[in-house]
């Protein structure tokens, strides 16, 4: 067994022993086969690449990391994409999940605050032939307006509570997939359903540790729910 078919194998089982707060038996194919055919090594400093197939987060350099392939998975799984689809991302970090993303969706708009990381992820993905990926440099907590509405809305860092700009930026029938709490503290995956009405279904999924989102907005931390 090869690193890369390890990694499946974790993330399947880790699916299975989660499966009690999640609600899922197993994630869905389509996802992992896009986990199979992102090569993760590509997205990790060069001195970190012997973790590259590990399930646990990678350091990336500026604070940020390269998170869990089984939470990479989980978040994709819960977005429950459409080849039609288009995602926005907040937090493009390495581009791993932006990659993985792009298998399984139409067009990927991702935005990163921090614009070193952006160039080389941009760049990164254009090397490995990842075209269907848009990256700007920018706060993510006022999404990307431009693009909107967006099939579904995916943030790969913590927010004290939930951006308004995602939930108006989502479209009707859309999900939004975000760890929600205190930054370095407790924090909880949340998925947002935007009915075809227009109202919101909020379910909690399991606790998380992410990096928090980060910017000049005004976050009250005194509301994270």
């Amino acid at each position: 067994m090869n690193a890369l078919q390890r990694m499946i194998k974790d993330i399947e089982q880790e699916a299975r022993l989660t499966r009690h707060l999640t609600g899922k038996e197993a994630l869905d194919p389509r996802v992992i086969a896009a986990m199979r055919q992102v090569p993760r090594h590509a997205f990790v400093p060069e001195d970190l690449t012997y973790l590259a197939y590990e399930n646990g987060p990678i350091p990336i350099g500026a604070g940020q990391t390269i998170s869990q392939p089984y939470i990479v998975a989980l978040m994709t799984d819960l977005l429950k994409t459409r080849p039609t689809d288009r995602i926005l991302e907040i937090g493009t970090g390495s581009g791993y999940q932006a990659a993985v993303l792009s298998q399984l969706v139409q067009k990927v708009y991702s935005i990163e605050i921090i614009e070193s990381l952006a160039e080389k992820a941009r760049s990164r993905l254009s090397k490995l032939g990842y075209d269907n990926v848009e990256i700007r440099t920018g706060d993510g907590y006022f999404g990307w307006p431009e693009h909107a509405p967006y099939d579904g809305v995916i943030v790969t860092a913590a927010a004290p509570y939930i951006p308004p700009a995602l939930i108006e930026q989502l479209k009707n029938s859309g999900r939004l997939v975000i760890p929600v709490g205190l930054p370095y503290g407790y924090q909880e995956l949340k998925v947002i359903e935007k009915t075809d009405d227009g109202e919101l279904k909020t379910q909690t999924i399991l606790s998380v540790s992410f990096v928090p989102l980060t910017g000049k907005h005004d976050l009250d931390l005194t509301d994270y729910t």
